[in-house]
């Protein structure tokens, strides 16, 4: 496994684009077996992740070509049932989270399954229940092999009804989304997730021939069609990345100008930066973050110490969360930042505290921080990356802090952002991959 190593206490300049969206490409790739027409996606985000699921198409028979203009098409015309139970596709399901939303999609193909629990980031319980009850009104039945660790599905037939979700689970709504609009009769979702990445994901099945109402809220309603066309579809720009570059500027006090924003989009993204004091000006489709000699967290109107959490959108995204620790390090005053959702994500905190931050890990979804500003700079420090958002969150770190540093186990880190050291290099950082 590769490494980093970063000389830090450089500061940047320049203008980057953020790469397409990690979690929009996930969905819209599996989305792709719904029809055996012809569906052509742009601005997919060459990470390790989108690799995998691509392979298991590949596997699957799909037929995937790479165009000029840099599209890919997918064709699902011919499918192979039995390479769902081979070792390769086995191996290859467990690699990556984003692999669950095969589910759907092979079951309307295939009328059953069998899954074993996918892959993704440590950071704490992460179960399939969401999608199992919320697929399971449809008339699916699902079936637990014990001894091979692994989920038996089958459904003779998808039928609409009412869907009461468990949780607000991304992943479980697009799985029930990609299934209802197949299924005979109307579907109604409550309450949805209704991320950016799933209004995409609706938006290309309308436009594939579904008909879905309520997209944007987290009441959806359904009508199924009994079969779906081919579309070209283009996925956003990645709001996580664009979260990370907000954060990197701030902390390197850099002047960076991120291009290709969707900024009525990502109302929270800004939200969550404006809290901790960092200026960002928008710009048209840009977002412009100066150089701040040092940005103060906010109080409220009393003054007291105000909280930073993760919610479901629109509230701040959870994978935003250990840009926001970093970036609270290096501002001016007191913050408690509670992320509700995993209970190990916020493990990563040790390293910042071994490179000098003043925080106190108050308990696995809590963490107290009081930033020092520019009077007290991190040390670089030998790290290991834990999964892809703490991985980019010490990347942060290791650029503002003075001497080196080697972050371990990047490929966590290759999972969710496309080359880049190759880009922060040019911006003027110094990361050597090792």
């Amino acid at each position: 496994m590769g490494k980093f190593i970063i000389h830090g206490g450089r500061q940047l300049s320049g203008k980057i684009k953020p790469q397409g969206s990690k979690n929009e490409a996930l969905q819209v790739i599996c989305a792709t077996l719904l029809t055996d027409q012809v569906i052509t996606l742009y601005n997919i985000p060459n990470i390790t992740d989108v690799q995998h699921v691509m392979k298991l198409l590949d596997l699957l028979g799909v037929k995937i070509t790479r165009l000029e203009d840099g599209g890919h098409q997918f064709c699902a015309m011919d499918l192979d049932k039995e390479v769902i139970y081979t070792t390769v596709f086995q191996q290859t399901y467990t690699k990556v989270r984003g692999s669950i939303m095969l589910l759907a999609p092979l079951l309307i193909r295939f009328k059953e399954v069998a899954i074993t629990k996918p892959g993704g980031d440590r950071i704490g319980r992460r179960g399939l229940h969401a999608h199992f009850k919320g697929l399971a009104p449809l008339g699916v039945a699902f079936y637990y092999d014990a001894a091979k660790a692994a989920w038996k599905a089958k459904c003779d037939a998808l039928k609409g009804a009412d869907v009461l979700m468990p949780e607000t689970s991304v992943t479980g709504t697009a799985n029930l989304i990609m299934a209802a609009s197949m299924a005979k009769g109307k579907t109604i979702i409550y309450p949805a997730a209704c991320e950016p990445h799933i209004q995409q994901l609706c938006h290309m099945l309308v436009a594939m021939g579904g008909r879905i109402t309520g997209i944007g809220s987290n009441l959806l309603t359904i009508e199924g069609v009994p079969a779906l066309k081919g579309t070209t579809h283009t996925i956003l720009p990645d709001l996580l990345e664009i979260g990370s570059f907000i954060g990197l500027a701030a902390v390197t006090q850099s002047a960076l100008t991120i291009t290709d924003v969707p900024i009525k989009l990502f109302a929270p993204v800004w939200y969550c930066f404006k809290q901790l004091g960092i200026v960002i000006e928008k710009q048209d489709n840009r977002l412009h973050i100066p150089v701040q000699p040092c940005h103060a967290i906010k109080t409220e109107m009393d003054g007291n110490l105000i909280t930073l959490y993760d919610a479901i959108w629109p509230g701040i995204p959870a994978d935003l969360i250990s840009i926001a620790v970093v970036a609270a390090v290096h501002a001016q005053g007191h913050i408690l930042i509670h992320q509700k959702m995993f209970e190990s994500r916020l493990f990563f905190v040790d390293h910042l505290i071994e490179m000098g931050a003043r925080l106190v890990l108050c308990d696995p979804h809590r963490v107290h921080i009081v930033g020092l500003g520019r009077d007290h700079r991190l040390q670089g420090t030998h790290m290991s990356s834990s999964d892809i958002r703490a991985g980019i969150a010490l990347l942060i770190a290791a650029l503002a802090a003075e001497g080196t540093s080697t972050i371990e186990n990047i490929g966590q880190i290759d999972r969710g952002y496309e080359c880049i050291d190759q880009r922060l290099n040019g911006l003027g950082a110094s990361i050597e991959r090792v």
